[in-house]
């Protein structure tokens, strides 16, 4: 019996020399992406269904932009470098991850002082 789908997708990231890191992270995603789709197999969905479980990451699951585009990026791996898919003329809509605005907090020298003198 021939290896499993997953398994070739490690052995193909493997042979780019792909970090380990990124082996279990493209293949994590890729699984996560047959799961969601009730276990069918990549080859019978396309645009559609990648479209459909990027836009879940980023509506229901609320991953940043980075995550969604790894999760991308793996999916495009197993279509492209694992079953010989082209996806380039697909033009995948997903709605996008909304970037994080998390403003970094800067006090005045003053402020400061003043937040100090309080603590006394």
């Amino acid at each position: 019996m021939g290896k499993k789908l997953l398994e070739v997708m490690a052995d193909k990231i493997r042979v780019k020399h792909y970090s380990i890191s990124t082996e279990k992270t493209y293949v994590h995603w890729a699984k996560r992406y047959i799961l969601y789709h009730n276990k069918r197999h990549p080859k019978d969905m396309g645009r559609i269904e990648i479209e459909q479980f990027l836009t879940h990451l980023a509506t229901k699951l609320n991953v940043s932009p980075t995550t969604q585009n790894q999760a991308f990026n793996a999916i495009l791996f197993l279509y492209e470098q694992v079953l010989n898919i082209s996806l380039k003329d697909q033009n995948i809509q997903a709605l996008r991850a909304k970037e994080r605005k998390d403003i970094p907090v800067v006090l005045a020298i003053d402020e400061i002082k003043s937040i100090i003198l309080n603590m006394r």
